[in-house]
């Protein structure tokens, strides 16, 4: 069977109308599939609204390793650490933890690393193409990314993550202070020592994005739906009925792209995956996003600076804390403080504070593809990679699905 040639009743319901099930979205309805969008917010308003916009084909360190696993009991208990869990969201964490701590044994974190090296392979080329093809090339900034360190005794503890770098292929380069402040004089000296990974890229505002995506999908003739999906059902027959306020509605083939949603939505089919929210939050400074030109993290402090076309954002951290507990207003003034104490120039600049839900699985490997279920497809997990990865996982479900139905 061709990919022009589907089978009657092939509708598609995509759940999740972030950057990765826009990209699922819009890579089905070019092959061919009659494709519905469904989220219970507007497209890319979610997660996707507040990243930090780096496409970092060079993030193949799970964040499960044994050095995180040798520091993380006094980070998880300091709220001003860059990895925080309350205590009393420990019960709730504590089999997802039990799972993080497996994954941090070498011989599983050197398995792991592979899967991301494979599955970020031509991100930044994936992404310049779709940007170019939906008309917004000058949202992607191909600059390369630099990680900063406070000292050279800083780096050398971080010599596991590029030794394991290196031996995947990826190409980087020392910075010293002279360096730094040529590719970013506004940085100054603050960072005697760095990494420049050149092969990485920045997009300039994930919610034009997301939104321009979802504009091309839509001009197309694809459809998009503001539901709220609580429960999947398999039909007898075939295919799959999704539950919502608006009640049942049918399917021939569905997605499941829910982010940190989609635990609670695969487990109403039987589906058991390992997500747990890691909550991140971001600083939005209006203004100042000349200061500037690439992603930049700052290891020191677990962060990354990124030049918006809004503004300076500062965002990161990890909190496990749940779906359900408010924002901690804390984290983001921390974050500010930060920002401010780099760059005097922003002094007095307005900003927003926000917070999101990256889903994360305990070996930071997303689950892509057939849940095993005939008709039921996922791509979730991807952390804080969902940007990165989009676009090729969105190929990846196609594949997926086009091998489904040529075999029905």
């Amino acid at each position: 069977m061709s990919d022009s040639v589907l089978p009657p009743m092939t509708r598609v319901g995509v759940i999740g109308a972030g950057v990765v099930g826009a990209c699922t979205a819009y890579a089905l309805h070019k092959r061919g599939f009659d494709v519905v969008l469904i989220d219970k917010g507007e497209p890319g308003e979610g997660c996707s609204f507040g990243n930090l916009g780096a496409i970092s084909m060079s993030s193949i360190v799970p964040l499960a390793t044994p050095g995180v696993i040798k520091s993380a009991p006094s980070m998880l208990s300091d709220p001003n650490s860059p990895l925080f869990l309350p205590l009393r969201y420990l019960p709730k964490a504590a089999p997802w933890l039990a799972r993080f701590v497996m994954s941090a044994r070498p011989s599983v974190v050197a398995r792991n690393s592979a899967e991301l090296v494979k599955l970020h392979a031509g991100a930044v080329q994936a992404h310049a193409d779709l940007t170019k093809e939906i008309g917004v090339p000058e949202l992607l900034v191909h600059r390369g990314q630099i990680h900063l360190y406070p000292s050279k005794a800083a780096l050398e503890g971080d010599s596991a993550a590029w030794k394991l770098r290196h031996q995947h292929g990826l190409k980087f380069r020392e910075l010293d202070a002279a360096d730094i402040a040529e590719m970013e004089p506004r940085m100054g000296f603050r960072y005697p020592v760095g990494i420049f990974l050149n092969d990485d890229a920045t997009i300039l505002n994930p919610l034009r994005y997301v939104q321009a995506i979802v504009a091309a999908f839509v001009s197309a003739g694809g459809q998009v739906w503001k539901r709220e999906v609580h429960r999947l059902e398999r039909k007898e027959s075939a295919g799959w009925c999704i539950h919502s306020e608006r009640g049942p509605e049918d399917f021939s083939q569905l997605v499941v792209a829910a982010g940190a949603w989609s635990k609670q939505l695969l487990h109403t089919a039987g589906i058991h995956v390992p997500i747990e929210s890691q909550r991140g939050y971001h600083v939005q400074f209006i203004g100042g996003g000349s200061l500037i030109s690439r992603s930049i993290l700052l290891t020191d402090k677990k962060v990354f600076l990124a030049p918006m076309e809004t503004g300076l954002r500062i965002g990161g951290t990890v909190e496990i804390a749940g779906l359900q507990s408010p924002p901690n207003a804390k984290r983001s003034l921390i974050l500010e403080g930060m920002a401010r104490d780099l760059f005097p120039e922003l002094e007095g600049m307005a900003t927003t504070h926000w917070m999101g839900h990256r889903p994360c699985m305990p070996d930071s490997v997303p689950k892509i593809g057939s849940t095993g279920l005939p008709g039921l497809h996922m791509t979730v997990g991807h952390g804080h990679l969902g940007l990165t990865d989009s676009v090729l996982s969105a190929n990846k479900i196609v594949e997926s699905m086009l091998k489904e139905v040529r075999a029905t």
